[in-house]
């Protein structure tokens, strides 16, 4: 098996699918802080820009979250 094949199993993994997960929260405390500042200038598009990014995070983790569960599916010792 390839390093690109093995790369693409462990990104299609429980395991890899909770990676993805904790650097997408971890990219979250980035967004906050942009946000904090954002409205500390005043800095509308900033602002803007913030909220953008954080509904792009939720939507990440929604759909990740999705995949866990995908993949829970097909585990067979889970049911």
């Amino acid at each position: 098996m390839s390093a690109l094949n093995k790369a693409k199993g462990f990104k299609k993994s429980k395991t890899g699918t909770y990676l993805s997960i904790g650097t997408t929260a971890f990219g979250a405390v980035s967004v906050l802080k942009q946000a904090r500042v954002a409205r500390s200038d005043h800095d509308t598009l900033r602002l803007v820009d913030a909220v953008v990014s954080a509904a792009a995070i939720v939507t990440g983790v929604a759909l990740l979250v999705r995949e866990l569960k995908r993949l829970g599916d097909d585990d067979v010792l889970l049911g």
